[in-house]
């Protein structure tokens, strides 16, 4: 199968190789660029953990602090793996959603031992820190990264939707998806014939109005229950 994989792209290239070694063909089309803001060395004084709920969460990280000591807290296998990758030694992972995450950190963290900061982009929601402050656990959000939304799909995409050469798109958020729904309908190309595969409902609902040949939704929100839908 040729599938079009919609992650930003050093998330789309780890991907392509997986899906490579399945037997099938990538197509990168990032529909979002991280940006990473500069700043000051965080101050980790009072920090008992660091919430991560993105790889570019870690990457952005990974840029403002030279510690690698203290714990992180990552909301699926992708995230923890990036962590370990840029050399944070104590690395636990939700294996979810970021409410899966909110509850596994109620039982890892103590909330009297200090803060836990989300290290996020600027577009994230608050319902992560939100959900753990009901909990008793002092937070703080430090806003990192930016994510720029493409305004048309890579020319290579538009050319292989055209001429009916995709079989299938990776979709792995609800605003990725209506990224690429806003970009297709800009660009005048159909997703015809195409199947979905949407790591949650909220992400194959951004696409309903597209005219695809099927829509898979993962039976887990992470990766490898994505690829399973394959």
């Amino acid at each position: 199968m040729r599938i079009l994989v919609t992650r930003p792209l050093a998330d789309g290239e780890a991907i392509a190789r997986r899906l490579a070694d399945m037997g099938h063909r990538a197509l990168l089309a990032p529909l979002l660029t991280p940006r990473f803001l500069e700043g000051p060395v965080l101050d980790l004084s009072q920090t008992q953990a660091i919430l991560i709920t993105s790889a570019n969460g870690v990457r952005a990280l990974a840029g403002r602090t030279p510690k690698r000591d203290i714990p992180i807290y990552a909301v699926g296998p992708q995230s923890a793996q990036a962590a370990r990758g840029e050399g944070f030694l104590r690395v636990r992972s939700a294996a979810g959603d970021a409410g899966a995450l909110a509850q596994a950190v109620s039982g890892w963290a103590d909330p009297a031992a200090g803060v836990l900061l989300h290290a996020a982009g600027e577009e994230a929601g608050d319902g992560l820190c939100q959900n753990l402050t009901a909990h008793g656990f002092a937070t703080r959000r430090a806003n990192l990264y930016r994510m720029e939304k493409a305004v048309h799909l890579p020319a290579a995409a538009t050319l292989a939707l055209r001429q009916g050469e995709v079989d299938a798109a990776l979709f792995f958020s609800p605003k990725s998806a209506a990224l690429f729904a806003e970009c297709a309908r800009r660009d005048g190309v159909s997703a015809a014939g195409m199947t979905a595969i949407c790591i949650s409902a909220n992400t194959a609902e951004a696409l309903k109005d597209l005219r695809l040949a099927d829509i898979r939704i993962a039976a887990a929100p992470n990766q490898d229950a994505l690829l399973a839908c394959l």
